[in-house]
């Protein structure tokens, strides 16, 4: 694949009111989900809740890629169409995530380092033949006591900087994922403070290993108040947060900022990544939208239920949630039309 092709495969990945939808969870992921729905966590199950994700109607009006897992990657819809295919046929983007899993990081307890180097040029290889157009590697970096350490910044830094170039030589738009968990008591100041190391120490990485950044996308968290911490941050404060230390990090270079939603509820989500938008409109050097995995998928997994006829249901709390978050991607969205949508 050509430079000029990766580059156009980034750009479209953040095209105007456009995001991505993360349905990459691994089979056990997925069961916890299934589990709060009380459907049994088998291979057709996982296939028919995919198949529902994927064939929404105007789906691809608001969702420029969908990131999938290894067997979803090779599964088909009901119909009898590749997953990839079908995506496709909608003008989405097919992508796979390519790690497998964090785990603990030596002589650094309660750190994680997330792995899958192991054969990953092998495995992309394959990817690409199969019709996948980027990829997806997340670290995580937790804030705690004596955390993080330089260590589990350096070296999950270093992973990912090799994963994105392995991508990139075989063809794939890696989305590079340095996920600071929200986890914990921490003040928004100090997610700040962390999120600026990482982000500085993966851009070095980055550039250490040759990757070229306009084809590649960053999925950073936001700058976020922990979820046990007592005083939450508004609205307006994280997405200030945010962008100015995303400003203090990321090279203009990079095709676009898609942001997970990282364990925040589904409006919530929607309203941070506006105001961002709203705030710094016309100052921004990348466009800011979505990679939203929960926030995107919750709702309309609680409206399936496993039941076929939920299906409708189901996919209109997707196209809901997707139509919100694109318009939030353009600075577009107001509280209003979420009650507007509650009471249709």
């Amino acid at each position: 694949m050509s430079a000029n092709d990766l580059a156009a495969i980034a750009r479209a990945m953040v095209a105007p009111g456009k995001g991505i939808l993360a349905a990459d969870e691994s089979t056990g992921t997925i069961g916890k989900r299934f589990d709060g729905i009380n459907v049994e966590n088998t291979e057709e199950n996982r296939r028919a809740y995919r198949d529902m994700l994927f064939s929404t109607r105007a789906l691809g009006d608001h969702i420029s890629g969908v990131i999938l897992y290894d067997e979803t990657l090779r599964q088909k819809s009901a119909g009898g169409a590749a997953f990839v295919d079908a995506l496709a046929k909608n003008g989405i983007l097919p992508g796979i995530k390519v790690d497998t899993g964090a785990k603990d990081l030596p002589m650094c307890p309660g750190e994680k380092i997330t792995e899958g180097l192991d054969n990953l040029p092998k495995r992309c290889a394959e990817y690409v033949k199969l019709g996948a157009k980027f990829a997806k590697w997340r670290a995580v970096i937790d804030i705690g006591r004596d955390m993080p350490s330089s260590t589990s910044i350096a070296a999950n830094a270093h992973a990912l900087a090799r994963y994105a170039a392995i991508c990139q030589e075989a063809g794939l738009v890696p989305i590079v994922e340095p996920e600071v968990l929200m986890d914990g008591d921490h003040s928004i100041e100090r997610c700040e403070e962390v999120t600026e190391w990482t982000l500085n120490a993966v851009y070095e990485a980055l550039y250490l290993h040759r990757v070229v950044l306009e084809h590649s996308v960053l999925k950073p968290s936001m700058v976020i108040s922990g979820k046990k911490c007592v005083k939450q941050a508004p609205v307006d404060e994280v997405a200030a947060r945010t962008v100015r230390t995303l400003k203090r990090t990321v090279p203009a270079a990079v095709a676009g900022i898609v942001f997970l939603s990282g364990g925040q509820s589904d409006e919530v989500a929607t309203a941070h990544l506006n105001s961002m938008n709203v705030q710094f409109k016309g100052d921004l050097p990348w466009p800011l939208s979505f990679s939203y995995g929960r926030a995107l998928q919750q709702a309309a997994l609680k409206a399936w239920k496993g039941a076929p006829g939920n299906v409708a249901a189901a996919q209109a709390a997707l196209a809901h949630r997707a139509k919100m978050n694109g318009l939030a991607s353009l600075g577009r969205y107001t509280a209003d039309q979420e009650d507007r949508a509650k009471a249709a």
